[in-house]
């Protein structure tokens, strides 16, 4: 039987894959020679040039290879990472965002940046850690002053503003088997110097890939043990239903819970939920919420005790970098009416911040703040008065936005001054930072749960370039501009990869270590190559 070829794992060597093979194409080939080599090869193992049915399949598996090799191959930076990681390189996420023409050095840079993130990754999808922090502040003393001889009191004259609320939850996930995941959870709770807390144990099994279910454990120092469970099933493609119960017991005796809730798509955007509870809190509710590209709007419906109401919200979604939304709602019932109106942010890559002010009755104004980073929730509800108060309302929706719109401009002042900084470098072949980072650094002798803990300082430390010199005295960094300290009480360092006179240099410096780059000192040479990870670059000028 004749074979058209083998197969080889090595890129460059799938496209010499003729018999005899001639020299197949080294990393040195040039773009001409590979091209060559590509379109001869594609002409031999063409499956249209053979008719014998073994051999078309073999050609067509031949020529596959060649033209995925010749893709990575073709393209300058798939080829440098390749030449670097091989293709385990390729494999990882991320590349498509890097900038092109990077040197050896910075992509490997760049490499183990995206091997860190990949990690966390999937140490977070085993874990799936959830945390929430909240911090109620009464600041009603800014627009309420009941006491008319307040101001005749020794310190009457300032506001009294006060932290009267904090809670406290964190939640983690560890798998047991491929269907059955044991999760953790506890919160804390205070309330004006009153408070308790209560730790949860849930245990779920995935029964079928149409339902699970899950056992709930819980003790607290306030409400006493628990004990629940909790059923999901899908009844049809479009429809799902979930039943809990639950006991909660407590100095007055049992009290037991119940719940059941429907929901069915009613489009391909919409969908429709009922839900009944029965025990202390009993009702019937029905909601419909309809999300799309967009927009999300929900209008719900809630017949019960103590409580019933009638609420719709709507909310815009712009299609921008950002992913800016801005969102309104309305409430109703037996407790009064609240009107809320806000907007949110993407800030940056994981983190998102909102602000929502809410104006009831007789509720009054409150103004929260909420920033989410990954899967950590930091809430800031301010109580601003008990009243209707014009100026409380405007200053809740002016303020804000002022504090973000300030520090927005400062961040681009920040950045048009690197970019002159950067051009007036570039001009005179001076100091440019490529990359420079702060924090606890993992290295080879650590241990193999440590993690870094370290942050981007590219752009503050360009920013305090002058003359083509950047120097830093023998005190703590996290003082400097820009900088804070990402892991308190750890050892920090400072790690650096700038350009000067066209040359690439790398630099490791202590927290505490005085810095000053480019060294003064006699102009050598090294034989290893800038992408050799063991490789130590050091500054060097004539």
């Amino acid at each position: 039987m004749h074979v058209l070829g083998y197969v080889c794992r090595n890129l460059y060597c799938n496209l010499s894959l003729s018999v005899p093979p001639p020299s197949p194409p080294s990393p040195q080939a040039t773009q001409d020679e590979l091209k060559a080599s590509y379109r001869r090869l594609c002409m031999l193992y063409h499956p249209d040039k053979h008719r014998d049915p073994e051999l078309k399949s073999q050609a067509e598996q031949l020529f596959n290879q060649v033209h995925q090799a010749y893709e990575v191959l073709s393209d300058p930076q798939s080829r440098a990472i390749y030449d670097i990681f091989g293709k385990k390189g390729l494999e990882v996420e991320g590349w498509e965002i890097v900038e092109r023409k990077r040197t050896p050095v910075e992509i490997r840079e760049e490499y183990e940046r995206l091997q860190r993130e990949r990690e966390e990754r999937r140490l977070q999808q085993r874990t799936n850690p959830k945390g929430t922090i909240s911090v109620g502040v009464d600041a009603t003393d800014l627009f309420d002053r009941y006491d008319e001889d307040f101001e005749e009191m020794p310190g009457g004259g300032f506001p009294h503003i006060e932290i009267n609320r904090m809670h406290i939850s964190q939640s983690i996930e560890a798998p047991l088997t491929n269907s059955d995941t044991a999760m953790l959870s506890g919160s804390l709770s205070t309330h004006n110097g009153n408070g308790g807390g209560n730790i949860n144990m849930t245990v779920r099994r995935v029964t079928s890939a149409k339902g699970w279910g899950e056992l709930e454990f819980g003790a607290g120092d306030i409400l006493g043990p628990l004990f629940g469970m909790k059923v999901f099933r899908n009844l049809t493609p479009r429809c799902f239903l979930t039943a809990q119960c639950g006991m909660q017991f407590s100095p007055r005796g049992v009290r037991p819970s119940c719940s059941l809730m429907t929901a069915r798509h009613l489009d391909q955007n919409t969908m429709g939920y009922l839900q009944w509870r029965w025990g202390p809190h009993s009702s019937m509710t029905t909601s419909v919420v309809r999300d799309t590209k967009t927009s999300h709007f929900t209008l719900a419906l809630q017949l019960g005790v103590p409580h019933s109401y009638l609420m719709m919200s709507y909310q815009y979604k712009f299609q921008d970098e950002d992913q800016t939304k801005v969102k309104g709602s309305i409430k109703t019932g037996w407790f009064g009416t609240v009107v809320e109106y806000g907007a949110e942010r993407k800030i940056s890559r994981h983190s998102v911040l909102a602000a929502t002010v809410s104006v009831g009755v007789p509720q009054g104004v409150t103004l929260k703040i909420r920033l989410a980073r990954a899967n950590q929730t930091y809430l800031f509800p301010v109580h601003l008065t008990d009243q209707l108060l014009p100026s409380a309302v405007f200053y809740a929706t002016v303020g804000p936005l002022l504090v973000y719109m300030a520090i927005h401009r400062l961040v681009l002042l920040m950045q048009e001054s690197v970019r002159r900084i950067i051009e007036g470098e570039e001009s005179k072949m001076g100091l440019i930072i490529l990359n420079a980072w702060y924090g606890k650094f993992v290295t080879d002798n650590s241990a193999r749960q440590e993690r870094a803990q370290v942050i981007d300082v590219t752009v503050p430390l360009q920013c305090l370039v002058k003359d083509s010199k950047l120097i830093l005295t023998e005190a703590s960094k996290a003082g400097l501009p820009g900088f804070y300290d990402p892991c308190v009480g750890e050892d920090k360092s400072l790690k650096l990869l700038y350009q000067f006179r066209g040359v690439m240099h790398q630099v490791l410096s202590a927290d505490t270590e005085a810095l000053r780059i480019p060294k003064q000192c006699k102009y050598t040479t090294t034989t290893q190559p800038l992408y050799n990870h063991n490789s130590t670059v050091t500054t060097t000028i004539s």
